[in-house]
């Protein structure tokens, strides 16, 4: 208080105004127009904006608010007043932590685009391909968004979050847009991107088929299924499911044959620490949001399995082998053991880390599994549930024919409700721990009549109200953060139902 007593005071007797005391610039002051002069200046910038994306709060949330773990053997308390009895407020830590990062990304990628008008060689193809990559960046970030903040996809009517493709000033109070405004700002910057990015496929960068991937699941959000159907072909045509052996070497980040695109980590870079353990804040290593030191049985591990998630895995299915880490114990009469926490310990097996750094693996966003569930999604909804070819059934059984290694009974669908369930269970068995399961039973949940049920051991010790949550409960839309209310009011009157 005293320095800016001190500034008003020389400003008056200097008959100067406060403006012109703050706005000076100070020497040697690193402004766009001297940092971004050349494109590889740009595409240095681009990297600080990749160092922004990470999905570790996505995959803490999906699995502590729904139903993929429960508390572990060697629990300190995390989850007890939150994930595990579906404690969610304007309060929370999922609240501000999603709303925070996803504006963080776009300020930074808002902050490169503008900057790129002070580049000289505009000519370059370089700088097409950055500023191709730093809109597909920002379509993400505004999707990322969305998928948790509005009520219903599906709804272009409904209220989405703030389009945010500028810098803003300081002071200015945006309001929520709507669903279709958002969804407006994603499409214009996708087909900027398309035009304008170099790479058909790169694993760790923003591609062509980065642009596709998000485009099928969009549409599959919004049930434009259709375009979801051919957009998820096109890609799973382009990346075939993995084998057995490529999808074990997949999650040691020695694969990438169904990989569209991941999210590198690396010994000594931004995210290579604890995080924060039990919540969804997350960040860090992946494998830090279920244990403390490593992912085995030894490792602090303060989130299981839940029984029911485990229960759904075949020993046969190499999904088990990848989840379910080989230290675990497991019970064949779980249900009657004297002792079910120290007896029936399932450790999660999907982020055992990279040689030399436990917990630390590569976030997987798009696999070509996930195109292939759409695939399926789509052919329900558009009334092609049974058959070999061209059907739900053919999708999943072609699935379940890569993880097993060897041909599958062809499943038969009574009814879309029927297929609905079934997809949302091979979701459940192909997509555990990466981020979806929330916003999975969000947009299918209802559908399926699939709720969020944890196995009645693993909720025993919180009490009923921890068994399971409705799909169509208001919980599976996130509030605002009430910190956000404090410098824009206005939003106050647009915060989700329920909240």
């Amino acid at each position: 208080m005293r320095k800016i007593n001190l500034i008003l005071l020389l400003c008056l007797v200097a008959f100067t105004s406060c403006e012109d005391a703050i706005d000076i610039e100070q020497v040697g002051r690193l402004t766009p127009d001297v940092a971004f002069e050349t494109s590889e200046d740009l595409q240095k910038g681009l990297i600080a904006v990749y160092n922004q994306y990470d999905v570790t709060s996505e995959i803490a949330l999906a699995a502590e608010y729904t139903d993929e773990v429960a508390r572990g053997f060697a629990t300190g308390g995390q989850g007890y007043t939150t994930g595990l009895v579906y404690n969610l407020n304007p309060s929370s830590a999922a609240s501000f932590a999603f709303w925070s990062r996803g504006y963080s990304q776009l300020n930074a990628v808002n902050r490169l685009i503008e900057a790129s008008e002070f580049v000289e060689d505009k000519d370059d193809p370089l700088f097409d391909d950055v500023l191709g990559q730093a809109y597909a960046l920002r379509a993400f970030s505004h999707f990322y968004l969305l998928s948790y903040y509005t009520t219903d996809y599906t709804d272009d009517s409904a209220l989405g979050v703030i389009v945010l493709e500028n810098v803003p000033e300081i002071d200015e109070q945006r309001l929520r847009n709507t669903n279709g405004e958002v969804y407006a700002s994603i499409n214009a910057d996708l087909d900027r991107a398309d035009n304008l990015i170099a790479d058909q496929r790169n694993p760790i960068f923003v591609s062509k088929d980065f642009v596709k991937a998000l485009r099928a699941r969009m549409a599959a959000y919004r049930q434009n299924y259709p375009l979801a159907e051919q957009l998820a072909l096109e890609l799973t045509e382009a990346y075939p499911l993995a084998n057995r052996e490529q999808y074990a070497a997949m999650f040691e980040d020695e694969d990438n044959t169904e990989i569209i695109f991941k999210l590198l980590r690396l010994n000594d870079d931004s995210y290579d620490g604890q995080g924060a353990t039990g919540s969804v804040s997350a960040g860090g290593w992946a494998g830090a949001s279920f244990a403390f030191t490593n992912g085995r049985i030894g490792g602090g591990v303060y989130y299981e399995i839940d029984r029911g998630l485990f229960n759904l895995w075949d020993p046969e299915d190499i999904r088990f082998e990848v989840n379910v880490d080989s230290t675990s114990l497991i019970s064949d009469d779980y249900q009657n053991t004297d002792d079910y926490i120290q007896d029936d310990i399932l450790v999660v097996g999907k982020y055992t880390g990279k040689p030399g750094n436990p917990l630390m693996n590569d976030l997987k966003v798009f696999r070509s599994s996930e195109m292939q569930l759409i695939v399926a999604e789509a052919r329900v909804a558009l009334g092609r549930l049974n058959g070999e070819t061209n059907s739900a059934a053919s999708a999943i059984k072609e699935l379940r024919d890569a993880r097993f290694g060897e041909e599958t009974e062809l499943p038969n669908y009574s009814s879309p409700e029927n297929a609905y369930a079934a997809i949302l269970n091979e979701r459940r068995r192909e997509l555990s721990f990466e981020g979806h399961r929330w916003k999975d039973l969000k947009r299918l949940g209802e559908r399926a009549n699939q709720d969020a049920v944890r196995d009645p051991l693993d909720c025993a010790f919180f009490g009923e109200g921890a068994c399971s949550l409705d799909a169509g409960d208001f919980r599976f839309t996130l509030p605002l953060p009430i910190i956000e209310f404090n410098g824009n009011p206005g939003l106050r009157d647009q915060q989700n139902p329920g909240y």
